[in-house]
């Protein structure tokens, strides 16, 4: 994981942000939403979950304030449980309308994953899927490779994607494993060199070493009636051995071959 660097109140760069109640700029809200700029609480009564075996646990909450009722007119808890064990993250959002109305929104888990060199990193799972491409206006395309690998900027989001996907690092002859449910979409950006140069809190070399993949909800917003409630889940572990070394077939991580 990348180390996160908050410079209050613009956004986190790096770690695991947290999007919400909007992700990208469709909506009423600001880009990505407001809760990865807002400070959580631990919640001190938190829902019951199944019982995390052997991991160490937090249950962080974040409900509505003020101001945010300023950006977003809806009342809401946010609960994000977050789970470590050895080689494995485990992140259980929750969304809790405690407003008197309907609400809707869009959500996502931004997975800022450390690499050893970009174009030498492939992703597997998302061949075949139709995605929006932000750098062509979000612009509907449909993916051609057997899987992706990396020479320029990109900032898509992949539809209605597989509950796993593999993001295989050559170099540190590891994989990065994302199983998710919940959340049907997955993100994806490297803003490569020109852009990482427009970037604030972002080396101009660091896009190298960096890739987001996100466990997503974009196309079909989550609608939840008063007192309804949302959850997704995200699972993060990795891998120790190395597909090109034939020491890993993706199709086993993928689809348990």
């Amino acid at each position: 994981m990348v180390q996160a660097i908050w410079k209050p109140p613009k956004a986190i760069r790096g770690g695991l942000p947290v999007f919400f109640p909007q992700f990208g700029n469709l909506g009423t809200s600001e880009r990505n939403g407001f809760a990865r700029n807002r400070f959580w609480t631990i919640d001190s009564d938190p829902s019951p979950l199944p019982p995390s075996n052997n991991h160490s646990s937090v249950d962080l909450l974040l409900k509505s304030t003020d101001e945010d009722l300023k950006i977003w007119p809806r009342s809401f808890e946010l609960r994000l449980r977050v789970s470590l064990s050895a080689g494995k993250l485990t992140l259980i959002p929750r969304v809790r309308n405690t407003d008197t109305k309907p609400f809707s929104f869009t959500f996502a888990l931004r997975n800022y994953l450390s690499v050893s060199d970009i174009s030498e990193v492939r992703v597997e799972g998302l061949e075949t899927l139709d995605y929006l491409d932000n750098l062509m206006r979000r612009e509907r395309f449909t993916e051609q490779a057997d899987a992706i690998t990396f020479d320029g900027e990109v900032d898509r989001i992949y539809l209605s994607s597989p509950p796993k996907i593999a993001i295989i690092d050559h170099e540190k002859k590891r994989t990065f494993v994302l199983r998710k449910d919940g959340m049907p979409d997955a993100g994806m950006w490297n803003p490569w060199d020109k852009r990482a140069k427009t970037v604030p809190d972002l080396g101009y070399e660091d896009y190298k070493t960096m890739l987001c993949v996100d466990s997503a909800v974009t196309e079909t917003p989550i609608v939840l009636k008063p007192l309804e409630e949302w959850k997704g889940y995200q699972e993060l572990s990795t891998v120790s051995s190395s597909y090109c070394s034939g020491q890993l077939d993706p199709r086993k991580v993928l689809y348990g071959f």
